[in-house]
């Protein structure tokens, strides 16, 4: 194989889980805010998607940011709450004086930073809503009708297409 060989695409979305399990990283690191409040010097910039179907933001934010935006979770806000099971976070911030509570799903967000201990990630922005397998019930299985009763399993013998020593 030479080196400017592109490689086959993958089959196996590699990419996404890797950015799923880093989204894990921001939530349990906004979990951990929430309930205990930031540590030291700790403060997060927090970029997303403001197009994301999820994404809910006061109009006036909506319509300055139209697509991308970055909050600072760092002194003033409030009300943080991560809810896993919808796979989103909110909080209340405050644009000019003003409170506004945004509602983020962790699939909008397309990068975290943590610059008192210069460290940060960057997601591939996803459009659609998060989806899990455990979250989504199999379907109901198709009545099945009586099972016909089947003919006798018949039995071939192999020995025909065996060597046998001394033929070859």
């Amino acid at each position: 194989m030479s080196d400017d060989a592109s490689p086959s695409p993958s089959l196996i979305p590699y990419e996404r889980w890797t950015d799923d399990a880093l989204r894990d990283v921001v939530l349990r690191a906004l979990e951990m805010v929430a309930k205990e409040g930031l540590p030291g010097e700790h403060h997060f910039y927090l970029t997303f998607r403001t197009d994301h179907p999820g994404a809910k933001l006061p109009g006036h934010l909506k319509a300055r940011y139209p697509q991308e935006m970055t909050i600072v979770l760092q002194h003033q806000f409030e009300a943080l709450q991560v809810d896993r099971v919808a796979r989103q976070f909110s909080v209340r911030l405050y644009f000019g004086g003003v409170p506004a509570t945004l509602v983020v799903p962790f699939t909008a967000l397309t990068g975290f930073a943590d610059p008192a201990v210069r460290y940060g990630l960057r997601f591939q922005p996803t459009l659609e809503p998060e989806v899990r397998h455990e979250d989504v019930a199999e379907p109901p299985a198709a009545p099945q009708k009586p099972a016909e009763p089947e003919a006798p399993a018949q039995v071939v013998s192999l020995d025909a297409f065996r060597r046998r020593p001394g033929r070859d």
